[in-house]
């Protein structure tokens, strides 16, 4: 005699959920593992304020294209201090950047400008092979 009750030599019509919920239980796991635990964001570049200030002159290496509001007039663009054009600054990023190994480049924008000219800029450097583009942002420009 089985443990089955009364039903004898009939077929049982109860599914057996057990193995259901072994499989899950496993797959649980494996998705647990899988999934990075870190949530992974934008990678950027962030100047670091130099270490000694006797160094506080302006690497020629270091590409900071500034977007400077004119208030209700077009922005104006700077690359290291020399101003330009809006049309002239992809031509001139591309003609710094064609020779250099380390293609890193830094924006910054005033803070009552709107975002969508800094983006523009950002362009730019993409359009002239920049690899990376950091921002400089007032928090970063004052060292916190």
């Amino acid at each position: 005699m089985g443990m089955g009750g009364g039903n004898t030599g009939g077929a049982v019509s109860d599914i057996n959920v057990t193995p259901l919920i072994d499989v899950l239980l496993v797959l649980l796991i494996i998705f647990m593992v899988i999934v990075p635990v870190t949530p992974r964001g934008l990678e950027t570049l962030v100047p670091q304020p130099p270490k000694d200030h006797k160094e506080e002159q302006q690497n020629d290496r270091t590409i900071v294209v500034q977007v400077r509001s004119n208030g209700a007039a077009a922005p104006s663009y700077l690359i290291n201090e020399t101003a330009f054009a809006k049309k002239d600054i992809e031509p001139k990023l591309s003609e710094i950047f064609a020779t250099r190994q380390e293609k890193v480049m830094f924006v910054k924008g005033d803070k009552d400008l709107d975002f969508k000219n800094v983006a523009e800029v950002i362009d730019f450097g993409h359009q002239a092979g920049v690899d990376n583009i950091g921002l400089i942002t007032p928090r970063v420009e004052s060292g916190q």
